[in-house]
This record gives structure tokens, C-alpha cells and sequence, in this order.
């Protein structure tokens, strides 16, 4: 028995009463919203929303990643986040000399990504909107990052992400569970997406979690696996798959590192971890105890490796990583069931759509 996994679900079932407590707040606020006494404002502009209704990682950012992969070659596309954990306020869009600090790990993520998208950042969504269109004037759509719950702003198409092994249909409000919002939101999504699925998942279980799902006949499900690529040096770039041989020390900062865990005990002779917390900033002193404790592998072969989520934390140390064997270890979403194509092509049409529509 795993006794800290057990102390942590008896611990978060005596916070029982004030998941209920969350939960009523969470539930008047929607009917606020369904009522029309909080007012949501709806843009004459294609506004993707990516999010889910749960914390922890479900895969939002690879997803943001995945539509602008396939959608930057054919419009003009930005992204707009909240920038969480950032060191600043208000809205800002990402420039050359843009640091994480200033708009969050993630939408620096995307910056250094896809150098030629606009990437902003924004509490108030219903504000950043406007602000981003005046100073991006041709943009064709812009992908709201975790923003299904910020209802101030109604998007033209809601694609909500939900992890095949934490379900929402078996979850409870935080902090007895990991729910931020209720069940019954999910309606409101256009596209409902399982993630981090097995790679081999059947058809027949895959029609057993659309039965639990009960998606309404307007809703799109589409199930992905996670799919790693090949790990590149943080600051030359340079490519170096992962053996057999390999003995690696994780370094980690992300809500939910068991897939890439899984993904090392199946790849690498073995690994060693250095845990942080979700989008932990890294100082120097972070930086040396990670060189010892890699310096401490006594094997030839070896590496360290870490998630482009944590890379962007760790590039302000340009001169200290240039000699660092410290590999980054792409990721992203594989649709399964050759649906790829559908997911495209929806997203693709209501851009399409909603330009012709405006031109008429």
C-alpha cells in the first residue's frame, strides 16, 4: 500500500464539508450566469476555448499546441491566457524580449514554439479581447487557454478535456475531490475530448465510456493518447533518444507526472526524480542541487530530462545549461480511432463558417 496516497484520499474525505461548501458557490454562480443576473458577452469574432473542469493536468496546453499546429498555416491565430503565476497583472502580449516571469510558463511555452503566433496574456478575458484585437488587427480567431470557466466571455466553440483515468463523471468538488466546476457544465461544451488514454484502447471501451459520458446528441467526443517525441538539448537543440541504457534524472514540475513516469520505466534502464510543485520556479540553488544529485549517477550513460513546461523555467540560466546534458522531452495528443481528421475539420469549419457567415 502506497501509505501516502492513502493518507492524502483519507485527508481530503474529512474536507468533505467544505467541498460541499465550494460546491454551492460554484453552483449559484452558474445559475447566475444560466439566468442571465451575470451577463455573458458574446464577440462577433471565432473564439476557440480549450479547458476542463477539473485541476490537475488533463493536457490544455499540448491541446493548445495541437490546434495551432495544424490551424497557423491556414489563419491568423493567437492565444490568450491568464498567464498564471506570472509576476505581473493586466494584459500584455508576448514580444522578443519576454520572459516566463512576465506571462507564465505556459503562453512562453507557446511563444518560443510558434515564434510568428501573438501570444497574450490577461486576467479579465472580456478586457484582453478587445486590447488583443486593436493591436493584432488581421487576427482570423483567437484559442482562449483555460477558460471554460470564465463565463464572462461566451466562446463560439468550447472544446473541454477530461483524463481517462480521472474521469469527471467520477469526481467530487475540491478539495474532497478535484472538481472546480460541476458535472452539468460539460453541456455547454461543443467538443468533449478523453485524454491520455491507452494507445490500444479498444472499441468496445471505448464505447463503454461514451455510455458513461452520456454525451447530448450536439456533442462531439473524441478520445487521445499521449505521444512523446524525441528529447532535444534545452540550449543547443540537438536530438538524443532514450535507450535502454539510459539512467535518467526527471526533473519535474508539472500536476500530473505518472504518464511520463510510466513512459521512463518503459524506455530507460531507469530514472531517479527531482519533484517540484506545478510551475515551480526554479532559483540557482534549485539548478546546483540538480547538477549534484546527476553528478551522484555513477554511470556512464546517462541524462537529464525535463517537460517544455519546466524548459521555460529553466532557459534563464543560458550559461550554466550550454555543457548540461539537460533534454527536453516533447509531447503531444494522438488522436485515436483515425478521428484526427474530424477534429480538424470542425475546427477548421467554424472558422471557415464564421467569416462566411460576417461576409454575407
Amino acid at each position: 500500500m502506497n501509505f501516502n496516497a492513502f493518507f492524502l484520499k483519507s485527508f481530503r474525505v474529512l474536507l468533505l464539508p467544505f467541498a460541499i461548501v465550494y460546491g454551492a458557490i460554484v453552483f449559484i454562480r452558474n445559475r447566475m450566469y444560466d439566468k442571465g443576473i451575470f451577463q455573458e458577452t458574446t464577440f462577433n469574432f471565432p473564439l476557440i476555448c480549450i479547458g476542463n473542469i477539473a485541476v490537475g493536468g488533463t493536457g490544455k496546453s499540448p491541446m493548445v499546441e495541437y490546434l495551432l499546429t495544424f490551424l497557423q498555416p491556414r489563419f491568423k491565430i493567437a492565444t490568450l491566457s491568464r498567464g498564471y503565476k506570472r509576476k505581473t497583472k493586466g494584459y500584455a502580449l508576448a514580444n522578443e524580449n519576454t520572459t516566463a516571469l512576465e506571462i507564465g510558463d505556459e503562453p512562453m511555452q507557446f511563444h518560443l514554439k510558434f515564434p510568428n503566433v501573438p501570444v497574450a496574456v490577461g486576467e479579465e478575458r472580456l478586457i484582453a479581447i478587445p486590447q488583443l484585437l486593436h493591436d493584432v488587427p488581421d487576427l482570423q480567431a483567437i484559442i482562449l487557454d483555460d477558460a471554460f470557466q470564465h463565463r464572462a466571455v461566451k466562446a463560439g466553440i468550447n472544446i473541454v478535456l477530461t483524463e481517462y483515468n480521472n474521469l469527471y463523471i467520477y469526481d467530487f468538488f475540491l478539495p474532497t475531490g478535484d472538481l472546480r466546476d460541476e458535472w452539468c457544465s460539460v453541456k455547454r461544451a461543443d467538443i468533449i475530448i478523453v485524454t491520455k488514454c491507452p494507445a490500444d484502447l479498444s472499441v468496445e471501451k471505448k464505447q463503454k465510456l461514451l455510455r458513461n459520458l452520456h454525451p447530448l446528441p450536439t456533442q462531439q467526443v473524441y478520445f487521445t493518447a499521449i505521444e512523446y517525441g524525441v528529447p532535444y538539448h534545452i540550449s543547443q537543440y540537438t536530438e538524443r533518444p532514450i535507450t535502454d541504457k539510459d539512467e535518467i534524472l526527471l526533473v519535474c514540475g508539472i500536476a500530473n507526472p505518472k504518464p511520463l513516469k510510466d513512459y521512463l520505466l518503459q524506455r530507460a534502464a531507469t530514472y531517479y526524480q527531482k519533484n517540484y510543485t506545478d510551475h515551480h520556479i526554479f532559483t540557482i540553488d534549485d539548478l546546483r542541487e540538480i547538477i549534484e544529485k546527476f553528478q551522484s549517477i555513477d554511470v556512464p550513460q546517462k541524462m537529464i530530462l525535463t517537460t517544455e513546461k519546466d524548459a521555460v523555467r529553466l532557459t534563464k540560466f543560458k550559461q550554466e545549461l550550454v555543457d548540461l546534458p539537460l533534454y527536453v522531452l516533447p509531447i503531444r495528443h494522438q488522436f485515436l480511432f483515425n478521428e484526427a481528421s474530424l477534429f480538424q475539420n470542425a475546427i477548421v469549419n467554424y472558422i471557415i463558417n464564421f467569416s462566411n457567415k460576417n461576409n454575407t
